[in-house]
């Protein structure tokens, strides 16, 4: 058994490690509250936009944009990878992490070449250590996401979707469900699915169209620029709003877990104690009596 002293070295450490998850963890409900706020404020114009765009790829104008326009084969994949820029938030980047690779597994077996655009340090790490092509990418995003930081290095990847060098892009992020659970998600932006219609049969959104002013051209490519900087921003969030929520339940368990083991360092510390009590007293008792 260890003596008193390394136990109590050991307990001081434990609860000065206590004090900062503890304060991580309030930090982190903090921050929290402020993500699902600006979250969920974002979500009725992703929606709505959605929608719109949805719409859009069942009417029939005279106009058709590339970007609703499906590849008739798929020999190059881009993906959006949005992951956090701090860890210690449980398994939140390993399973949005663990579902790319899986995907991209897939895409490798069809064919396909793979690039990546990379938002948030794990994300970039990650991809940098699979030898995955990075165009562009961007970290220190902050707990606010600003779309003047985004649309940069998603505009590469688009760009490269219109010159024909991508035939399809996909989303990956982390969806906020609610304070326990954070649902990863893998989703094509690029083309347009044709059956991302919200609530609506096919048969209803194939008879919506629109009129256009000043012409389809302008409306239509102005719309889909604003469609996906929406997706792009609304995954930002939403993965913010995650990254909070595990950190704060991480930081609890790490808090709880601190506690029981402060417990039983304790209940080990005063049985180490008592024995030397026990044995200082049969030690006065023997010398007593062999006096």
């Amino acid at each position: 058994m260890a003596g008193s002293k390394e136990i109590r070295i050991k307990i001081k450490s434990v609860q000065n490690t206590r004090k900062i998850t503890k304060a991580m963890e309030m930090v982190a409900a903090s921050k929290m509250r402020k993500a699902q706020e600006r979250m969920r404020a974002a979500r009725p114009y992703g929606e709505k936009i959605r929608r719109v765009a949805s719409h859009l790829a069942q009417a029939h104008p005279e106009y058709k944009h590339p970007f609703l326009v499906a590849r008739d084969s798929v020999k190059n994949v881009g993906v959006v990878v949005v992951t956090s820029d701090k860890g210690l938030c449980g398994g939140l980047n390993s399973n949005l992490l663990r579902q790319v690779t899986n995907a991209m597994k897939q895409w490798e077996q069809q064919g396909a070449k793979i690039r990546a655009v990379a938002l948030g340090n794990k994300g970039l790490g990650f991809l940098h250590r699979i030898h995955v092509p990075v165009v562009a990418q961007a970290v220190q995003l902050g707990d606010k996401p600003h779309l003047e930081t985004l649309i940069g290095p998603i505009k590469v990847l688009l760009d490269q979707y219109r010159n024909g060098e991508v035939d399809a892009v996909y989303l990956a992020y982390n969806r906020f469900i609610n304070t326990m659970k954070q649902q990863t998600t893998v989703e094509q932006i690029l083309p347009l699915p044709s059956d991302r219609v919200n609530g609506e049969s096919k048969q209803e959104a194939a008879a919506w169209d629109y009129i256009y002013e000043p012409d389809p051209q302008v409306v239509i490519d102005e719309l889909l620029l604003r469609y996906v900087e929406a997706l792009i921003y609304q995954a930002v969030a939403e993965n913010i709003a995650s990254e909070q929520s595990a950190r704060m339940v991480a930081m609890k368990a790490a808090s709880d877990n601190a506690g029981s083991v402060i417990n039983e360092l304790q209940l080990i510390y005063n049985k180490s104690r008592q024995a030397a009590i026990t044995k200082e007293l049969s030690e006065i008792v023997g010398g007593a009596a062999a006096v």
